[in-house]
């Protein structure tokens, strides 16, 4: 009896079972950091309470388990036949966030859709990022039988990735660049021929510095801010600068945000501060969401940071594992996708605070505060999950590690 109720715990847990643990005590560790940091949203922003934020995020981080846990219970591959139509609804959605988009939190861009009829707004860009990179791991499984003719490549691969860029771009640059190095990651794991990455890529380079050239200099692109990126660019390398002509104070100024994270971090130590006690977090801005890392790393210090990043490290060796398991083509590709989205989200976030990088607006994987990059993460880790509890029935089904053509069309 007793063995009986043990095997349905571990079964509500479907999937990598050393993966779900990991997102367990990341998930319930966000909760003292967020708590703690929230109060510069209360008594600096004057936006709410604490206790209200907290109860806010414990609401989407137990929402975002729930969502994981029914994503497992879905056969991935309906995922995959699905994405093309979602991410067609998504691109709709970055349209209509164009016009009608909504600021949140002083934010200086429109990047956010109000459900209407209440109160709730999200990123319609970090779905489209999500059903994107899914309908790229499809389109490459299923086209694997035959070399695509250029034709098929520009209106399948490369139009949806610049379709879902350049409407992410004008108010969310660091999300599009992102999306446009993981999609060519996905290429380039996908087996994509080298010549239509190499073309896509020089193609996008001179789309790019044309846009910007045109943006900075001329009025044809109303709304953009391709000004706030330049000054962020030029701020970032003038704090590294130590030259006799770069005004101090000005730099200061501008290089506020990073100043305080660093000194957020130096202020840890090794051992931190001890949770709740950051004394620096009224002074930083955003310190609940993109500048996170800092408040842990001053609350718990050095030790804390690298117990954090050793969960994050086990996280991407579990998601390496299952890619390398699974004996279909589209479920590695999936996997292994999936795992560079939150790897790059989350290296971003870290380089940021540590003044790696110039100042971009990316939470921290499954702890930063707001909900819809939290509830895009534990889509994507559901997805992983989901695909990690197929491994076992492949293999029951006398499948072997490398599949005929016919099979990997059938599982596409």
């Amino acid at each position: 009896m007793d063995e009986q109720n043990t095997e349905s715990r571990i079964e509500l847990l479907k999937g990598d079972k050393v993966l779900w643990m990991v997102i367990l005590v990341i998930s319930i560790f966000s909760i003292f950091p967020v708590y703690s940091a929230s109060s510069n949203l209360e008594y600096i922003v004057n936006n709410g309470t604490t206790t209200g934020h907290v109860i806010k995020h414990m609401f989407f981080v137990v929402l975002g388990l729930v969502i994981m846990r029914v994503v497992g219970m879905v056969k991935y591959e309906y995922i995959g036949k699905l994405s093309s139509i979602l991410l067609g609804l998504m691109i709709v959605l970055l349209v209509v966030t164009m016009f009608t988009g909504q600021t949140i939190d002083g934010a200086s861009a429109s990047r956010w859709l109000k459900i209407p009829g209440t109160p709730i707004s999200f990123q319609p860009s970090s779905f489209a990022f999500l059903m994107l990179i899914i309908y790229l791991c499809r389109y490459l499984t299923k086209k694997i039988t035959r070399e695509r003719l250029p034709i098929e490549n520009i209106m399948y691969i490369f139009g949806p990735i610049l379709l879902v860029f350049v409407l992410v771009a004008k108010d969310n640059g660091s999300t599009a660049l992102m999306i446009l190095m993981v999609s060519v990651i996905v290429l380039i794991i996908g087996q994509l021929h080298w010549k239509y990455i190499a073309g896509f890529i020089s193609s996008s380079f001179v789309a790019i510095v044309l846009f910007l050239i045109i943006a900075l200099n001329t009025n044809l692109i109303g709304g953009n801010r391709v000004h706030t990126w330049m000054s962020r660019i030029e701020t970032f390398t003038s704090s590294k600068a130590k030259t006799a002509d770069v005004d101090d104070e000005s730099v200061k100024a501008k290089n506020y945000q990073v100043m305080q994270a660093k000194a957020a971090i130096v202020h840890g130590g090794i051992t931190g501060m001890g949770p709740g006690k950051s004394a620096l977090k009224q002074m930083l801005p955003q310190s609940a969401s993109d500048f996170i890392f800092a408040v842990i790393v001053e609350e718990y210090g050095l030790i804390g940071a690298a117990f954090l990043i050793c969960l994050y490290l086990i996280m991407m060796i579990r998601i390496v594992m299952i890619a390398s398991k699974m004996p279909a083509f589209f479920g590695s590709l999936l996997v292994l996708s999936l795992g560079v989205m939150i790897f790059i989200q989350l290296s971003v976030n870290i380089a940021v605070a540590i003044n790696l990088i110039p100042v971009t607006g990316q939470p921290l994987p499954l702890i930063s505060y707001g909900g819809t990059s939290m509830l895009v993460t534990y889509l994507q880790l559901g997805i992983i999950l989901n695909i990690s509890s197929r491994i076992q029935i492949y293999d029951e089904e006398g499948m072997g590690k490398k599949q005929s053509v016919a099979e990997i069309n059938d599982i596409a």
